[in-house]
């Protein structure tokens, strides 16, 4: 009766891996959601073309030289270098003398040094969209070992080194360089757009980004899409995949600055309680890195960056990659072994600041930590202000949430999703063998102030990153290729014609063999 027993179990375990394997090879074998718009009849629009000569070549990068050499530098949300948004502010009009020139143009300044300018469609029945992009940038100094000044934009061996060159003044000069080009050809846009200058997003934009946004809603404006800095391509930098990827953000992490401190009577070191603020303290700074937040891969937008790339891996990740509603948990333990991609699958925890003691002979009667946490979209801020104060378990342990937000909420990335179908095609007829997946950023960007304005916020600039590059964001030695800051140039260029499209094609299918 036993054994008899046993082979029924057996028959139906076997049964079951043998239906789950089916079903994994079926969704191996499926469609390539990359393919589908790329493939299709796109609606005709105006094709001006990109073509500049050498002398035009060498203008634009000796301007986009120029506004590197601006230390346009937010030190905290009261302190920034206003002489240098000023001489921005004028460059600007000389380097652009088109677009403040042309009757076509709206430009009004915002907050003294921000600039929002409106280029009105023919067609008013076509939603605008808004284009982001960020004037100020972090400090930078020379002895932090860059190998130029940081402020000079030095051309090393075809590179532009600079504080700005990446984050963000590449975009910034990107987009108005393009709409500069096309005014002076003829252009007309069919679908009205904007375009939005922030110059205090290194210190959350609460200036800037966040009067633009009450001025379009005061004027009851509807966005279509907004596109801002945020993820990049890149080539090399994802292990196992053929080729590069661009990667599109579809929303951001949210954040929490939290503050622990603990309280106590003051006393002499020569005669020590047995416990001490300080250790109480460092204790449960110990506890939160012992125990991080959970990991939630496949809860947020990060399944998807991998569902799109499944099919540029071999054999087996294109397998596993292809099946994450069954290997899910151990697609996130692998990519938990590692800080940078640690960060898409859980709320990080990071404590960055530790103050406490008066004198060496004094045991203080305070101690405190901060911590920033970086939100998973599958988690809200609450939830993890709970967490903490579960972790910690300590009544001594005093919990203050400083500043905090939620995730943001997740635009959409399918084949009927406008901004992103168009930003991808953009990407595509410039880069046909690039793969293109919807990402998240671990960052915080100017766009989320805009999110009342639209359902589809997208973070992304074809800057391209190889190993190694990412460090150099906020770090030393942020430099940009020539070739790349002309690539920038040409993407925006494409990108605001490719948005005078009506409608987006029936996209075809496209199948690819394991």
């Amino acid at each position: 009766m036993m054994i008899k027993f046993l082979k029924i179990i057996l028959g139906t375990g076997f049964a079951f891996i043998f239906i789950l394997v089916t079903i994994a090879s079926i969704r191996t074998l499926s469609l390539d959601v990359n393919a589908g718009l790329q493939l299709a009849r796109w609606e005709t629009v105006s094709n001006i073309s990109f073509d500049i000569d050498h002398r035009k070549r060498e203008e634009l990068l000796t301007r986009f030289k120029e506004a590197i050499r601006i230390p346009t530098v937010s030190f905290s949300p009261t302190e920034s270098n206003t002489t240098a948004l000023l001489d921005f502010n004028s460059f600007l009009r000389r380097a652009f003398p088109t677009i403040f020139s042309s009757s076509l143009v709206q430009h009004e300044l915002v907050a003294n040094y921000s600039h929002l300018f409106w280029i009105p469609g023919s067609n008013s029945d076509l939603l605008p969209y808004l284009l982001l992009a960020h004037i100020d940038v972090v400090p930078a100094t020379e002895s932090d070992g860059w190998v130029a000044p940081p402020f000079s934009a030095q051309e090393i061996e075809g590179f532009i080194y600079g504080r700005g060159t990446i984050d963000d003044k590449g975009s910034l000069m990107g987009i108005l360089q393009a709409l500069e080009y096309l005014l002076i050809k003829g252009y007309a846009p069919r679908r009205g757009f904007y375009i939005g200058l922030g110059h205090d997003e290194e210190v959350s934009g609460y200036q800037g980004a966040v009067n633009i946004a009450r001025l379009l809603k005061q004027r009851n404006t509807r966005l279509a899409f907004v596109l801002d800095e945020g993820l990049a391509v890149l080539d090399g930098v994802i292990s196992g995949l053929d080729g590069p990827a661009a990667l599109i953000g579809v929303s951001e992490k949210g954040s929490a600055t939290v503050k622990l401190s603990v309280s106590m009577l003051p006393g002499h070191s020569s005669m020590p309680s047995r416990e001490s603020c300080i250790g109480i303290l460092a204790a449960a700074v110990k506890k939160l890195e012992d125990n991080p937040m959970p990991m939630l891969f496949g809860y947020g937008p990060e399944r998807e960056t991998f569902e799109h790339l499944a099919h540029k891996f071999g054999v087996p990740m294109k397998f596993i990659l292809s099946n994450l509603w069954l290997f899910s948990p151990l697609v996130g333990r692998f990519l938990q072994q590692k800080p940078d991609s640690n960060a898409f699958v859980r709320t990080t925890t990071a404590v960055t600041m530790f103050n406490a003691g008066v004198k060496t002979n004094v045991i203080p009667s305070f101690a405190e930590a901060y911590v920033n946490l970086r939100i998973h979209s599958a988690q809200s801020l609450q939830e993890v202000l709970d967490l903490i104060q579960l972790t910690l378990g300590d009544h001594r342990v005093k919990i203050e949430l400083i500043e905090g937000f939620d995730p943001l909420p997740v635009s959409s990335s399918n084949e009927k999703s406008f901004g992103f179908q168009i930003i991808k095609k953009t990407l595509l007829d410039m880069f046909p063998t690039v793969a293109v997946a919807p990402g998240i950023c671990v960052g915080n960007t100017d766009s989320r102030h805009f999110k009342d304005l639209t359902n589809d916020i997208y973070r992304f600039a074809p800057l391209w990153f190889k190993p190694g590059d990412a460090k150099r964001f906020h770090g030393i030695n942020e430099r940009i290729s020539k070739k790349n800051y002309e690539e920038l140039v040409l993407f925006y260029f494409r990108l605001i014609q490719n948005g005078d499209i009506g409608k987006l094609p029936e996209p075809h299918t496209f199948v690819h063999e394991l």
